[in-house]
């Protein structure tokens, strides 16, 4: 069972939502979609669903013609962000709808509940109203009545998003392990990097409607095509520095410089923009090469175990991404330290010249 969309386009009151959409997924593949809200996710995956209709272009499922195909008559399931299941049914009911819809034998159906509910360890709770359950069992339960009906294709919007950490760590794994055991296509929606990287699979970035690169998560996150591809990778975004390149030495606006070397060494001389995630600079210089910059604090955004430290001083505005509690008050002076082997670089138009990892050789693992 395989899924094609050709040249799909979609708009509404001339808003563009798609935009020349070309995408294959193969029988028994795990797909991520990687993008900020808004960047077409949600439009993509209804168009496969046949809940939204396209204003040009085809989706094929199996070399089949569905682009006109009612939600009804394509074997689709989808799971949202919020828990949608019927409150006044028990988890049993609520698993077993979609197979009482279709027709399905009793038999069958109790079979095919009770594996499901096993498979998401909610066998215990299948008496249960959807009320009575915590919000990671509901949606455990969301998850199993889309699986339950044996879709050739499984669409999950974002299922994880309003869940807290641990759990969504725990069902994340759990999600990994089930989808090796179905040959439908799984297609995932998701707008954290993190999450991309951790689920695996071939990752399709989408950006303001467009595909903006498609392949497994990790290349991506080390050759990303452009500073729009970069920037989904890095959370917070990742920082730009203007700065030249000449024979001898890499400037940062007249203010920082170091020797050109290692993957700048056959750069032409020119202007470029450098690119460097938050995560990748420190407080402390960690290689002999690192470039010490004299910045203020602006603001310590503290998020659970994490610190996002926003410094500035009159050349730049970088935001370091720190593990452990860091309190620093406001124009507090600091030296950060950035290391050179770690910069993407940028031509005018955002496309990557150099990035700081070297590129993998085909069939290499």
């Amino acid at each position: 069972m395989s899924l094609v969309l050709e040249k799909v386009n979609r708009s509404v009151d001339n808003t563009a939502y798609l935009k020349d959409i070309n995408l294959s997924f193969e029988p028994g593949s795990f797909n991520v979609l990687l993008g900020r809200t808004l960047a077409g996710k949600t439009s993509l995956m209804r168009v496969i669903a046949g809940l939204d209709k396209v204003n040009s272009g085809r989706v094929l499922v199996d070399g089949v013609d569905v682009t006109k195909q009612s939600v009804q008559k394509r074997n689709i399931s989808m799971v949202y962000q919020q828990f949608i299941n019927y409150p006044n049914m028990t988890v049993y009911d609520n698993i077993a709808s979609p197979l009482l819809l279709a027709g399905t034998k009793p038999a069958e159906i109790k079979k095919r509940v009770q594996e499901t509910a096993e498979m998401l360890r909610i066998e215990s709770f299948l008496t249960r109203y959807p009320l009575e359950l915590s919000g990671g069992q509901q949606q455990r339960t969301a998850m199993a009545r889309a699986l339950v009906k044996d879709a050739t294709i499984l669409l999950f919007d974002e299922p994880l998003v309003n869940l807290d950490y641990k759990l969504r760590e725990e069902l994340r794994q759990e999600l990994r392990e089930l989808f090796k055991l179905r040959n439908s296509i799984a297609i995932y929606a998701t707008t954290e990097p993190n999450e991309a990287l951790a689920l695996g699979g071939t990752t399709t970035l989408l950006h303001q409607g467009r595909v903006l690169q498609t392949g497994p998560a990790i290349e991506q996150y080390r050759h990303p095509i452009n500073l729009d591809a970069a920037d989904l990778y890095s959370e917070p975004p990742i920082n730009i520095l203007p700065g030249t390149i000449s024979e001898q030495e890499v400037t940062f606006d007249e203010y920082a410089s170091f020797p050109v070397a290692g993957h700048f060494k056959d750069i032409p001389v020119g202007a470029y923009r450098f690119g460097i995630r938050p995560s990748h600079m420190s407080l402390v210089p960690k290689n002999d090469d690192d470039i010490e910059l004299a910045v203020q604090v602006e603001v310590a955004e503290i998020s659970a175990s994490e610190t996002f430290l926003h410094v500035a001083n009159q050349h730049f505005q970088l935001v370091l991404q720190l593990s452990g509690v860091h309190d620093y008050r406001t124009n507090t002076p600091v030296k950060i330290y950035l290391p050179p082997q770690k910069l993407f670089l940028f031509d005018a138009d955002g496309t990557v010249i150099k990035a700081p990892y070297p590129v993998r050789a085909k069939g290499a693992k």
